[in-house]
């Protein structure tokens, strides 16, 4: 029988907003059309990558690897940790909601820096854990004296994220190795590391160093940004066995298919490889920064494939602005995020830059 009652959903849902995907670029005539709002690997796949996409496999009858056994004894191998202490995942995302899923419930608390990735309210919200998002550093770093402070008994989860994504500065080591002293050993920290091939910081922190002396700390990373198989979601975690064993419980079975499974293993044979590109985006990364600070922009420090403007409420002029010119740019409230893209791309928004400060002299930056 129908009837005028509301279906009913749990109340939680009204305390956060959906993710929202970065916007496609508008069509304008005599304009390519340049999407970089998602921070997406701009440069072409790596030939040996393509090779194995086009191999054939074992067809869509049969389901894959759901241990993904082959795939995590490579990662394994390539950072020197056994595949007990690995887990893979459809994308980093999978784990953010995984993560969240062992640790928090609506008795527990969960930390996180902001602005960062907007599934960190999402995933503890929907847990139904007390949020504490803990503002950054007005040079876009995390505030860690303050999140350590936030601390309670009812902890159950802190999010850290190096690069952070949206505003690009690293943890350093030391930062890190000092904030994990002052956290109690039951308390998870999950350090989001879904851009650390960008980073070029030689103080950049080092989460691989610190897993044996903090059983506590799991790594989360994504095969989506330096090696460019976003489309194929791959995520994978590097943890303490026990932390590993939780995962293994929360994720959904059979989610990474034996396509995407052969792509990241094949890229992994191809680490070196993926490094040098990480860097070659990570130095037109730093030439555009240079080049929007000679305008006069203030730009936090860039460690990821993106660079950050703090526009506060400019922010949609500036989204406007872009899109005028056919660049789809992500606008986060808070400021303004632009993806690394091809370099015709970021000349092109060195002119929307430009002739957004001659027409706003007032702008406060």
């Amino acid at each position: 029988m129908v009837t005028d009652d509301p279906i009913r959903l749990r109340a939680e849902l009204q305390t956060f907003p959906p993710y929202i995907p970065g916007r496609a670029p508008a069509d304008v005539a005599g304009l390519t059309p340049f999407r970089l709002s998602s921070n997406e690997n701009h440069l072409d796949p790596l030939p040996a990558v393509l090779e194995q996409l086009a191999r054939p496999g074992s067809g869509p009858t049969r389901y894959p690897d759901d241990a993904a056994v082959a795939l995590r004894r490579r990662i394994g191998e390539v950072f020197g940790v056994s595949p007990e202490r690995t887990i893979v995942t459809t994308g980093a995302s999978e784990l953010l909601v995984a993560v969240t899923q062992i640790t928090s419930d609506n008795r527990t608390e969960a930390i996180y820096p902001w602005p960062s990735f907007e599934m960190y309210p999402q995933v503890t919200g929907l847990a139904g854990a007390k949020r504490h998002p803990v503002p950054l550093l007005p040079d876009g770093r995390h505030d860690l004296q303050s999140m350590a402070e936030a601390v309670t008994d009812a902890t159950g989860l802190v999010f850290l994220c190096s690069p952070n994504n949206p505003t690009g500065p690293v943890l350093t080591h030391a930062e890190l190795t000092a904030f994990l002293a002052r956290v109690p050993p039951h308390v998870v920290v999950a350090l989001d590391e879904a851009y650390w091939e960008f980073a070029t910081d030689p103080d950049a922190a080092r989460g691989l160093e610190l897993l044996d002396s903090h059983p506590n700390l799991v790594l989360l990373r994504t095969f989506s940004k330096a090696h460019g198989l976003a489309g194929m979601r791959v995520g994978y975690a590097i943890a303490h066995e026990s932390i590993i064993e939780g995962l293994l419980k929360a994720v959904i079975p059979f989610g990474v298919t034996e396509v995407s499974q052969a792509a990241a293993l094949v890229s992994l044979d191809h680490h070196e490889e993926v490094l040098a590109r990480a860097r070659e985006i990570a130095a037109q990364r730093d030439a555009l920064a240079d080049a929007l600070r000679a305008q006069g922009w203030t730009v936090p420090q860039a460690q990821g494939n993106f660079v950050w403007l703090p526009l506060g409420e400019w922010s949609e002029a500036f989204e406007i602005a872009a899109s005028r010119q056919a660049l789809a740019v992500r606008n986060l409230g808070a400021g303004v995020r632009i993806s690394v893209g091809p370099q015709e791309a970021l000349d092109r928004v060195l002119d929307v830059t430009a002739a957004f400060l001659e027409e706003h002299p007032d702008l406060p930056l």
